[in-house]
């Protein structure tokens, strides 16, 4: 079943990472693709080296801003011949460090875009896709959601929620046969992931691996989705340990520090990105 040809994918923070390599895929598949980010300079390189690959269009996006996402989708269906097929909430930010040390600020920003963003979007592209009967909604999520770690507690509350509301939400809509889904990726070779130290237990995944994951999805629709998917069992089991064998295990396996002994000067520049994530900028950092 090929449910991308032809189709009007929309998808969020698409300049970098797993946004960009699921354009570059879904492209691949004879999608249409609209890309949205708030860094107006980085949109507009990842819009022009994703032109050869097929249809493919961006527009300036806050997430956490209403308007601007109405705005957004107004321009996306106006690309895609009056309509959008699918959108993937995918984007997001990830301040880590202890908890105590975390701003206001941040824990705000990262409430705005990793979750209020998921749900204006739902909300503004749900009516067309249940009047039509027909449309996917696939919000990236993240296994952290499932197993949390220290130095990731508004980042693990953020994922937690996203997935929550993903099942609640498919749930809800699946009588006018729309599809709701969430993709849950572990550790990803991103710019989230930097200044952090990986171990073999927390070795990243690709986006390219999350792009791929999407493609199924698409093709063959389930509400949770983790890449690799063996890693879904691997959380439901972590779920059932006490607090004693939950600490054990992530103490085990390295995953007790990574987010709280990290390289701050390499991570610095994504940092302060993630802790001020809101409004869209002219020229990124």
């Amino acid at each position: 079943m090929d449910n991308i040809a032809g189709k009007t994918i929309v998808i969020t923070g698409a300049a970098r990472g797993i946004g960009l390599a699921t354009a570059k895929t879904l492209l691949g598949k004879g999608a249409r693709v609209v890309i949205g980010d708030r860094d107006i300079d980085v949109l507009e390189s990842s819009v022009a080296a994703l032109s050869a690959l097929g249809p493919v269009s961006g527009h300036p996006l806050d997430v956490t801003d209403r308007e601007s996402f109405a705005l957004f989708l107004d321009k996306a269906r106006a690309d895609g011949g009056g309509r959008i097929d699918v959108l993937i909430n995918n984007a997001g930010v990830m301040p880590v460090g202890p908890f105590l040390d975390q701003s206001q600020k941040s824990m705000r920003s990262s409430i705005e875009v990793n979750v209020y963003g998921v749900l204006t979007g739902c909300q503004l592209v749900l009516p067309e896709m249940i009047q039509r009967r027909s449309g996917h909604v696939i919000n990236i999520a993240s296994l952290i959601g499932l197993i949390p770690l220290p130095g990731q507690v508004t980042y693990t509350a953020t994922k937690a929620a996203v997935i929550g509301l993903t099942v609640a939400l498919a749930d809800e809509v699946a009588e006018h046969n729309v599809q709701v889904s969430a993709v849950m990726p572990p550790f990803t070779n991103t710019d989230l992931i930097s200044g952090t130290t990986t171990t073999a237990a927390s070795k990243p995944v690709e986006p390219e691996d999350i792009a791929k994951a999407i493609v199924k999805l698409l093709n063959k629709p389930k509400t949770l989705a983790s890449v690799p998917a063996p890693l879904r069992f691997t959380a439901t089991l972590a779920q059932l340990l006490g607090p004693r064998g939950r600490r054990g295990m992530n103490k085990r396996l390295g995953l007790d520090r990574i987010f709280l002994d990290y390289d701050t000067s390499a991570r610095k520049a994504y940092e302060t990105r993630a802790q001020d994530a809101q409004g869209v900028r002219e020229q990124a950092d």
